[in-house]
């Protein structure tokens, strides 16, 4: 049977706040934040150092720390763990990527959610693939998740951020109509964000932002990842996530230099890396109130 890890407890002022209150209060149309995706806990202390405002994690960052491919299946009871993990790593709320929520039906979809909210997660994110294919649900059914989790959400003792994605136009199961009125479904399903990964440019994300009826979580990468903070509070997102990027900048750095020291016997690349000392001043500033703090 699944169970959550236990969340981590924290010390100071972050014992007694509210982390899903915290994320919620950070959703703004117009003026969003960046929730910055980390891969594990030195990129989630590195990321919190530097200024993120919330730390959201990557299914295909983790997948890659286990040596899977991106899009490879991981367990729920794996995913919970390292989710928790994050939770620990720093004081700033963390917005779990739980993919479809590890199950097909309704209530399995809530019990994730349930799950996720004992893991420590301010908030989470359920798409409507059909994993492990491509395809999507059924406008109802996939409706009908969402409004199921939202149910868990609201049920909590504690304010819970639900984002629901429509995975459809990434993947080519349906058209940018279609993702709209699966975001404007899942918004009065109770969603708290709503959120269409690759749309095609600005156009595209500001006629989603008036239509979403809900804060609109915008993905900078594809077409979108030219676009500055400006361009996206222009058009309308309250917040914008990373999702995998800079895990792919993390391992695209480490394929270069290695490719520079195996290929052509050369070892310059090392000189360009960070200093120990400051990577480590990073994660201490980064550790903030978290109970390991070094």
């Amino acid at each position: 049977m699944t169970r959550a890890p236990e969340p981590p407890r924290r010390r100071g002022a972050a014992m007694t706040a509210d982390p899903g209150a915290a994320l919620r209060a950070l959703h703004r149309p117009g003026a969003p934040f960046v929730l910055a995706n980390a891969w594990d806990r030195g990129s989630a202390r590195v990321l919190a150092a530097l200024g993120a405002q919330a730390i959201g994690t990557t299914s295909a960052g983790f997948a890659f720390t286990r040596g899977l491919p991106d899009g490879a299946r991981v367990t729920l009871d794996d995913t919970l763990a390292h989710c928790a993990d994050l939770v620990g790593a720093t004081p700033l709320p963390v917005s779990g990527d739980l993919e479809n929520g590890f199950a097909e039906a309704p209530e399995g979809v809530a019990r994730t959610v349930r799950l996720a909210a004992e893991a420590g997660l301010a908030g989470c994110s359920i798409e409507d693939t059909d994993l492990p294919g491509d395809g999507a649900y059924a406008f109802f059914l996939a409706t009908e998740r969402i409004r199921a989790a939202a149910a868990a959400a609201r049920a909590l003792a504690r304010d819970f951020v639900l984002v629901a994605r429509a995975d459809g136009l990434m993947t080519g199961a349906y058209g940018l109509r279609e993702a709209i009125s699966r975001a404007q479904a899942f918004a009065e399903a109770g969603a708290d964000c709503v959120y269409v990964p690759m749309l095609p440019d600005l156009g595209a994300l500001a006629t989603f932002c008036r239509a979403a009826q809900a804060p609109v979580n915008a993905l900078a990468a594809g077409p979108l990842a030219a676009a500055t903070l400006a361009d996206f509070a222009a058009a309308g997102a309250a917040r914008i996530s990373i999702g995998s990027g800079l895990a792919r900048v993390a391992h695209g750095a480490l394929a270069a230099a290695a490719r520079e020291i195996l290929a052509d016997g050369r070892f310059e690349s090392l000189g360009r890396g960070a200093k120990g000392a400051d990577i480590e001043a990073l994660l201490i500033r980064g550790a903030g109130g978290s109970d390991d703090d070094p």
